[in-house]
């Protein structure tokens, strides 16, 4: 049994909230910490890095949805639990003209919180996505990551444009009234959306670690974890240098780097929607684009390293990244379903990868970079880097290439959701 377009699109709304939601401690947060407040730039960085470490626990999270038979009781949990999260971060930032000690406190709980509820929600929606659509994922896939950039982008402008004048006390006001929104917007995306699920096969006699030893114990999921991870990090380190990039060696100002950033958004984009429709006409399957992702990525990364042009370097690098995560998300969701006992638990444990990776990348990217150009020239330094981050990449489409070879798992037989 699968849903309809519109379901669909519905569904997928979650994410638009999780992405509008997580937008807001990682860019506006940071920002006003170490601007308005003129704290270390280090206490964000340790904070998000906080919220990705506590997503270790999306196994758990996943275990617990596959045993309970449901997974819209966590995805509704789970967003409150970052509403409150990242309320509470927006007090914190209030209460710190008083008090940054106590900030503190509120700071490490919020983000911990959100940590969490990223994990409950947004490994129940992917096991949800992945159960009620139809055997090719690259469609849901697409879907699910253009509405997670859309929610991050509304939630980031529409935001920015309620705090004129900006003061704590109205961010409070307008961060309460976006995650209300967010909430609502959630129960409306899942409401009666998993009838049409099929009936879960529950094995309430396993343990959690029986079952993510048994999960771990799959060479396919053991090996597609490792993918998720390299794929990530690499995916990761190439977005916090970029910017930095542009300046020191390009000389862009700050407002032609991010216009050259959002350049590569919009060839991620392209590269995402043009996934699906090739895949629509039966041209390429989830391996494929996984594995031409990760090598076109590679590709931008060494014009980056050996001094090609900017720009075309930039389309490059944006265009494999949205190939990449159509591959990537819609080979999790094909390999979290091919278990149904175990869905929940192996969209954990790829979430987990993803998360230990995201937050690792945080703390690589810049140390790597500060490493090299303590010894190194500038132009040097940064091609260096790029060049490890463009051999991660290469080893993940090696990975992916091996992991994903059954057709029996990993093809992406039909898009249309139902079909």
């Amino acid at each position: 049994m699968t849903i309809s377009w519109g379901t669909l699109i519905r569904l997928c709304l979650v994410n638009a909230a999780i992405g509008g939601l997580a937008a807001l401690p990682v860019n506006l947060f940071n920002r006003l910490m170490t601007v308005e407040l003129a704290l270390p730039a280090l206490l964000p960085g340790l904070l998000v890095a906080l919220h990705y470490g506590v997503q270790l626990t999306r196994p758990l999270w996943g275990h617990r949805s596959d045993l309970k038979g449901g997974r819209t009781p966590f995805i509704l949990i789970g967003i409150l639990v970052v509403c409150l999260g990242v309320l509470g971060a927006a007090w914190g930032i209030q209460v710190a003209d008083e008090s940054v000690p106590l900030a503190l406190f509120i700071w490490v709980v919020s983000y911990a919180a959100i940590g969490l509820g990223i994990g409950a929600a947004g490994t129940s929606f992917l096991a949800l996505l992945a159960s009620v659509t139809g055997p090719r994922k690259g469609a849901p896939a697409t879907l699910a990551w253009l509405l997670l950039i859309a929610g991050a982008i509304i939630a980031s402008v529409g935001t920015g444009i309620m705090l004129e004048p900006y003061s704590a006390t109205r961010l409070v006001s307008v961060v309460a009234v976006v995650c209300l929104i967010a909430f609502v917007l959630c129960l409306i995306a899942t409401w009666n959306v998993e009838t049409h699920a099929p009936g879960f096969h529950v094995d309430t006699g396993t343990p959690f670690f029986e079952g993510l030893s048994k999960t771990w114990n799959d060479p396919v999921a053991r090996k597609f974890t490792g993918f998720v991870f390299l794929s990530i990090l690499a995916f990761y380190l190439s977005e916090l240098i970029f910017e930095p990039f542009a300046g020191h060696i390009h000389g862009l100002n700050p407002e032609d780097s991010t216009k050259l950033s959002g350049g590569k958004d919009g060839a991620a984009l392209l590269g995402m929607v043009g996934a699906g429709i090739l895949s629509h006409f039966g041209r390429g399957n989830l391996r494929f684009w996984a594995v031409l992702g990760c090598v076109l990525s590679a590709a931008g990364l060494v014009g980056f390293a050996t001094g090609l042009p900017l720009v075309p370097s930039t389309i490059v690098l944006g265009f494999g990244n949205g190939l990449f995560v159509v591959g990537a998300v819609g080979s999790m969701m094909q390999l979290a379903t091919a278990h149904a006992k175990a869905t929940g638990m192996r969209m954990g444990v790829f979430g987990a990868a993803q998360a230990v990776a995201a937050g690792l990348a945080g703390i690589v990217a810049t140390g790597m970079l500060d490493l090299t150009r303590l010894i190194l020239p500038d132009s040097i330094a940064y091609g260096v880097v790029f060049m490890l981050e463009a051999i991660l990449f290469i080893i993940a489409a090696i990975v992916a290439a091996r992991v994903m070879r059954l057709p029996s798992n990993m093809n992406d037989v039909t898009l249309v959701p139902g079909g």
